[in-house]
């Protein structure tokens, strides 16, 4: 199984809550497809598939959400949260933790209450729960605010991460996946998928290609806070080149110097525990990031982690073919759980009926937020030829 190394979702903002009746039915389905996943190919198989951009949003779309719209990750997390709660009884080895706003600060608080039915130690998982959304709050510097955190995790410890950010420029959101089992550094391009059109050149710390601006920025952070601080001032004075992404000059000397007192006091063994230590936010790391280039020749990426998006085309503006096997077999798996799923025969129904439509919209395009120019989308799938679903080049089917 090959997996993508990184991915990203944009979707349009959408006021409003779902219907209470709505949400129920949702709450039903949700749990009946898990288990029917589950029951297929145990709960890391579960766990990958959440972790995928395109199944996710299917399994919204099967559920009666809208597709394109950023309420699809809140409400099909809540979903599966409370539909996974009411079937406690069934014992399926998931559970899920976090939410949207203050539900989100509540994940490693309901992660340790797991203690009991966990194999492994919770507060590891807690500390993992706050290290990633550091990182997609302050170590990619994309525009997106994160406000939706949850966590689902097995009894053995394995997890899968979607959390989501809100551009308030744009309001547009972008949706970030992790998968344990594919995570082998936290600091190097440690994303399942993140999924939105690519429209900029954030700052990206944890690309695979600033791993000397990253050595640089874990030195610097070591050094005397004095020099670092008059280096920053002389920046902010500095009229650095058209191109350059790294801005510091929102940041408060005073500020910066006091976290830098803590660093020098105490450095951090690595990137990551630089990353997760307190006080350490988006200012501070850009401001190292950017000491890094100019006192050690060190720049950093400005790469765009997204690489999924949905009928927008590939993030470069060129579609990338996906297979017509590749398409069939995940819509086919989504359709099998379906059948499988314990469900009234007027529920069953529903559910495909709605993933039928969800294919037919993939022929379409849908409008690309105001910053991205209008990218290609192809013709719905024939016989025998490849489709452009605008998921990028790593489409890919967990246990397929």
């Amino acid at each position: 199984m090959s997996s993508p190394s990184a991915a990203t979702a944009n979707l349009p903002l959408h006021h409003g809550a779902c219907p209470p009746w709505l949400f129920a039915r949702m709450r039903v389905l949700a749990r009946e497809i898990a288990r029917a996943v589950v029951e297929a190919e145990g709960t890391s198989g579960f766990l990958a598939r959440l972790a995928h951009p395109y199944w996710f949003q299917s399994f919204g779309a099967v559920l009666g959400f809208d597709w394109h719209s950023s309420g699809v990750t809140t409400v099909v997390c809540g979903a599966l949260k409370d539909g996974l709660k009411d079937g406690a009884d069934d014992d399926l080895g998931l559970w899920v933790a976090g939410g949207k706003g203050r539900a989100s600060r509540q994940t490693p608080a309901e992660l340790l209450a797991l203690a009991s039915q966990l194999t492994v130690d919770p507060a590891t998982l807690a500390d993992t729960s706050r290290l990633v959304a550091r990182i997609d709050n302050n170590a990619v510097q994309d525009g997106y605010t994160l406000y939706h955190h949850v966590f689902v995790v097995d009894r053995a410890g394995r997890w899968t991460v979607v959390q989501q950010g809100m551009n308030e420029a744009t309001a547009w959101a972008r949706r970030y996946h992790w998968l344990s089992e594919t995570v082998t550094r936290f600091d190097d391009e440690p994303h399942a998928a993140v999924c939105a059109v690519a429209t900029g050149a954030p700052l990206n710390l944890v690309a695979h290609e600033g791993d000397a601006n990253r050595a640089a920025m874990l030195t610097l952070s070591a050094e005397n806070p004095d020099r670092l601080v008059q280096e920053v001032l002389k920046a902010q004075s500095m009229t650095l080149p058209a191109h350059h992404e790294v801005q510091v000059g929102d940041i408060a000397a005073g500020r910066l110097y006091k976290t830098l007192v803590s660093t020098y006091d105490n450095p951090p063994a690595d990137f990551v525990a630089l990353l997760g230590r307190p006080g350490v936010g988006a200012k501070t790391l850009r401001a190292l990031a950017l000491l890094g280039e100019l006192l050690y020749g060190a720049p950093p990426s400005f790469r765009d982690p997204a690489r999924f998006s949905f009928a927008h085309g590939g993030k470069d503006g060129t579609p990338f073919p996906v297979s017509q096997t590749e398409y069939d077999r995940t819509i086919g798996y989504l359709e099998r759980a379906v059948r499988h799923a314990r469900l009234g025969e007027r529920e069953r129904l529903d559910a495909l009926r709605r993933l039928t439509a969800w294919v037919d919209i993939q022929a379409h395009p849908s409008p690309a937020p105001p910053s991205a120019a209008p990218l290609p989308v192809a013709a719905a799938p024939g016989p025998g030829r490849p489709v452009q679903l605008g998921l990028g080049a790593e489409f890919w089917t967990p246990g397929h």
